[in-house]
C-alpha cells in the first residue's frame, strides 16, 4: 500500500486514510446495501495494488474513492451492543443517531503494527472507542455499499462480528452515549432510529 505526501500551510499533521478507487469496486461488483460474498471481495480491495492512503479532508468529499471502514458488530447472549452518537463525535452527518457500530477509518497509524495494516486499524479504533472486557470470537461477515447518501458515497464498510461471553463493553469516547445491550427484535422496531448502515445490517443480519 502506498502512502501519499501531503503538506499543510499550518504544519499539522493531515490524516491519512486507507481507499481504495471506486472503480476498482464497482469492477469486482457493484451493490446496494449488504454483501456477504467476502471472498469474491476482500481480497482485490485490500490488495497494495489498489489501495492506498490520502488525506481524510479531500476523500470525504470525493466519490471517485471508497474509504475502507472495519465497522464491528458486539453480540452476547443473543444481544446486540448499540448507542447513540453524540455531538462530540467527528462524523457531523450522523449525529444523534444509534449505531451497532464500532469502528473507523484505517490511517498510517496503522502502518507500523504486527499485523496487516486493516486489522491494526480496526483494533485500534476497538480500543480507541470502548472498553471490551469480555472474550470473544470474531468473524467477517459482509461488506456495506450506501450509494444513497452523502456519508454513504464515500465509505465501503466492512462488517465484523464480534460474539462475546458476556456483555461487558462500555463506551470510552464521550461522543458515544446511551449505550445498551438489546434483542434484535427491539431494535428493528427502533429502526429510525439508527444511521444507515446499522439499518442495513440489522436488516440483513438480525431479520428472521
Amino acid at each position: 500500500m502506498t502512502e501519499s505526501a501531503n503538506t499543510s500551510t499550518t504544519n499539522t499533521p493531515i490524516e491519512q486514510v486507507l481507499v481504495i478507487p471506486t472503480a476498482v469496486f464497482h469492477e469486482v461488483g457493484h451493490f446496494q446495501g449488504f454483501c456477504g460474498d467476502m471472498d469474491r471481495y476482500l481480497n482485490v480491495i485490500l490488495d497494495p495494488i489498489h489501495a492506498s492512503y490520502r488525506p481524510r479532508p479531500d476523500m470525504e468529499a470525493d466519490p471517485s474513492f471508497k474509504q475502507l471502514i472495519p465497522y464491528c458488530i458486539f453480540c452476547s447472549n443473543g444481544q446486540i451492543f448499540s448507542y447513540q452518537r453524540g455531538t462530540d463525535q467527528g462524523e457531523t452527518r450522523l449525529h444523534a443517531k444509534r449505531s451497532v457500530g464500532v469502528g473507523g477509518h484505517v490511517s498510517t497509524l496503522d502502518l507500523n503494527g504486527a499485523g496487516s495494516p486493516y486489522l491494526e486499524g480496526m483494533k485500534r479504533e476497538i480500543e480507541e472507542e470502548v472498553f471490551l472486557e469480555a472474550k470473544w470470537t470474531e468473524k467477517c461477515v459482509g461488506l456495506i455499499n450506501d450509494d444513497e447518501s452523502e456519508v454513504g458515497k464515500v465509505h465501503l464498510g466492512i462488517v465484523h462480528v464480534f460474539e462475546l461471553d458476556s456483555a461487558k463493553v462500555t463506551p470510552r469516547e464521550k461522543s458515544m452515549i446511551n449505550a445498551e445491550f438489546a434483542q434484535p427484535e427491539e431494535l428493528l422496531r427502533r429502526l429510525d432510529e439508527f444511521e444507515t448502515w446499522s439499518q442495513i445490517c440489522l436488516e440483513s443480519l438480525f431479520h428472521n
